[in-house]
């Protein structure tokens, strides 16, 4: 069950990103004829609602790499859905501090496995909101392992990495961490 609840997640995240794409392509193209897509919620168009988890992270210049990792993973219709999730955000620099050659390496397809490991390490089902966290507390993540809330006066630490920023979204909250989370 836990298995299928984080491939879900997974293929929500990577096709809400596939679509924000096809919306790009879509509105730059001028007198082809378009073709309808079918598929989840990550292919609705709304201007009216709050952006979920995936939008959210597309319009942000600081999670490309992110995004591009959650492309690559399938996670797009997953993280899409109506959740909620919570998603711990490594910003770009985050990446960047790994070893040279990772990321690169885990876009592979052959790494794909891997790569929706690392993603559900960032992802909880629910909404853990910085005001209800405890110092102590540890959270089981979509693909397996827990992570570990710290307090230090007013900041709030996941794995050591300080959140340094929080953004609701549609289907749950993002929480933007310079570290890339590593399961145990």
């Amino acid at each position: 069950m836990k298995k299928s609840i984080k491939t879900l997640l997974l293929a929500s995240l990577f096709i809400a990103i596939g679509c924000k794409q096809n919306e790009q392509a879509t509105s730059e193209s001028t007198s082809e004829p378009t073709e309808v897509s079918s598929g989840g919620q990550e292919n609705v168009v709304d201007e009216t609602s709050v952006p979920n988890i995936v939008q959210t992270a597309v319009g942000s210049k600081d999670h490309t790499t992110l995004v591009a990792a959650v492309k690559a993973a399938g996670l797009v219709t997953s993280l899409s859905n109506a959740g909620p999730f919570t998603v711990f955000a490594p910003t770009n620099a985050a990446f960047d501090k790994l070893p040279a050659g990772t990321v690169e390496g885990l876009l592979k397809p052959e790494k794909k496995g891997d790569l929706e490991n690392i993603l559900g390490y960032h992802t909880y089902v629910g909404t853990l909101k910085i005001e209800y966290m405890n110092d102590g507390q540890e959270f089981d993540m979509v693909y397996g392992g827990k992570v570990k809330i710290t307090k230090k006066g007013d900041k709030t630490f996941v794995n050591g990495s300080e959140i340094v920023a929080s953004i609701p979204t549609g289907n749950g909250i993002i929480h933007v961490i310079g570290d890339v989370l590593l399961p145990k």
